[in-house]
């Protein structure tokens, strides 16, 4: 019989108050609009197939609670740190540079040390549409766009520099959790993903 581990994986987070928030000129989406989003996507889909879309879990705690780092934009909406994927561009590679043209100066000398823990999960988007879901429904042959979201670990102290724009906001698990009128269907399910997880509160 094959063997394996009931352990939980171990990931050390660390308290919020270790980190430091500057600011730094403002980044604006490529999109005005949800119609010229989808626009855009199925224009691009022609050109490259379809979008890959990489996204972080950034994880800190306060009050020993797993709290999630978010980007809010405006009053009402939150997105995790990430973006679209270049043309053949590697997963890896792709969430590395986007984090560090979101969360770091642009001089380049304060670049983060980031370490990618594990996937925690991948949705797909079926069609030029809002829907996603974290399978493919059967009757689709050529998804539009993969959205993979990973679980990164941050340096236990560092300065992040946010987009003027922007508000880097710590969610708390306990407020995402199906929270999904505000959070939308993959971030309100993070906790779920996150349970895996034996937090080691440093």
């Amino acid at each position: 019989m094959a063997s394996f581990s009931l352990n939980s994986q171990t990931m050390h987070i660390y308290n919020l108050a270790n980190y430091t928030f500057g600011t730094k000129e403002a980044l604006f989406e490529k999109d005005a609009s949800t119609a010229d989003k989808f626009i855009r996507l199925r224009n691009e889909f022609k050109i490259y197939g379809m979008r890959r879309t990489v996204e972080a879990v950034l994880v800190v705690h306060q009050y020993k609670t797993p709290h999630v780092l978010l980007f809010q934009i405006g009053s009402s909406f939150f997105k995790l740190p990430g973006g679209e994927l270049l043309p053949g561009e590697d997963e890896v590679e792709g969430i590395i540079r986007l984090l560090n043209e979101l969360l770091t100066y642009s001089d380049r000398q304060h670049e983060i040390d980031w370490s990618i823990v594990d996937t925690l999960c991948t949705w797909w988007r079926p069609n030029y549409e809002n829907p996603q879901y974290p399978y493919i429904p059967p009757h689709i042959t050529k998804p539009k766009e993969m959205r993979k979201v990973f679980i990164i670990s941050a340096p236990d102290s560092v300065e992040f520099a946010v987009p003027r724009n922007f508000k880097l906001v710590a969610a708390p698990v306990f407020e995402l959790l199906e929270n999904n009128s505000v959070y939308g269907p993959v971030i309100s399910t993070l906790p779920y993903h996150l349970s895996k997880y034996n937090f080691a509160f440093d």
